[in-house]
């Protein structure tokens, strides 16, 4: 519905109206003062998109977070917690759960090993991980590009190859904000075959490749997807392919562009895996996300079924965009510091 201006859309279309409306008063309100971004005392990037649902986001901050650290920053992250129950901002820790702070900050803290705060007031999120983790020298938000409360340092919209649908707003279309947002960001990065966007920032393009993959209940047990596929071959494997992200079809394209054969699984975005979804019988092998990974972890069953299998992502940033970052940075933390 959201890729065309078909009938739905357009009977749906007044309704973005008054959404415009909305959003135009809480940026105006921004613009002329009467409401302030709140500073939390080091440098801020925004990883962000217009776009409702997934659009690569996570590997893309899990990449960055961890080219900071090779780089001498000590990064933290500040996230929603999309999928969670908890509402007060709180730090995510060893012992806690998907179903609480959401599948992408448990994803990106047990990854990375930076302190990563979740809520949805994300200044809230902020000030509690620095205040937890005084050595923390700059903060990557996962989303929070409409969050105008948190003040950032610079801007980075994820453009997924989806592109930017049919261009309307919510709920005739699929965006948060109007395409001309893209004039504001400081550097626009596509995810995939994208469709023709016009672009006003500086632009990069996001490569993926998967790593190794590993059994969910025997990690030791790894290997590449090329053997997996030669495995197929010579012993007819039964595969299914799941996940219950917000572009499923971009995992399953990238395993049938590998050579795989499999059965598909869409599941909802941020499933909860709060029942058992995959069946008992007639599948060899099923693959599935690191975010599906790290909700059946806390599954007894799940965790233990040898049939899982992860495929992991490893993104890889231009050089060019690190580089525009940290000199960024670097002119925000000398100027808090002359401050």
């Amino acid at each position: 519905m959201w890729q065309k201006r078909g009938l739905i859309a357009r009977l749906l279309w007044p309704l973005s109206l008054l959404y415009a409306l909305g959003r135009a008063l809480v940026v105006g309100a921004y613009r002329v003062g009467l409401r302030r971004p709140q500073r939390v005392g080091v440098p801020v990037i925004v990883i962000g998109n217009l776009y409702t649902g997934g659009s690569g986001k996570t590997p893309l901050v899990i990449e960055l977070v961890s080219l900071l650290k090779r780089r001498g920053w000590h990064p933290g992250v500040v996230s929603r917690g999309y999928g969670g129950t908890a509402h007060q901002a709180r730090l995510v820790t060893e012992g806690s759960e998907a179903s609480e702070c959401g599948d992408e900050p448990l994803l990106i803290a047990s990854t990375t090993g930076v302190p990563v705060g979740i809520g949805r007031d994300r200044v809230a999120a902020a000030k509690l991980l620095l205040s937890m983790h005084p050595t923390c020298d700059v903060l990557v938000s996962d989303d929070g590009l409409q969050h105008r409360r948190l003040a950032r340092d610079f801007e980075i919209a994820v453009i997924h190859g989806r592109g930017l649908g049919n261009g309307w707003l919510l709920p005739a279309g699929p965006l948060r904000e109007p395409p001309r947002r893209l004039r504001d960001v400081d550097a626009v990065v596509f995810n995939g075959r994208v469709h023709p966007v016009r672009i006003y920032s500086p632009f990069f393009f996001l490569r993926t490749e998967v790593s190794d993959t590993y059994c969910l209940a025997k990690p030791e047990r790894r290997g590449s997807l090329d053997v997996l596929v030669r495995r197929q071959a010579q012993a007819n494997l039964r595969l299914m392919a799941a996940c219950g992200i917000g572009t499923p079809e971009s995992f399953f394209q990238m395993l049938r562009d590998r050579g795989l054969r499999f059965k598909t699984l869409a599941l909802p975005d941020h499933y909860a895996y709060r029942r058992n979804p995959f069946p008992r019988h007639g599948v060899d092998g099923i693959l599935i996300t690191e975010k599906d990974a790290v909700k059946c972890r806390a599954d007894r069953t799940l965790a233990h079924d040898e049939r899982l299998w992860v495929v992991p992502l490893r993104a890889f940033v231009d050089q060019r965009l690190t580089e525009l970052i940290e000199t960024r940075l670097r002119g925000a933390q000398n100027g808090s510091e002359a401050a």
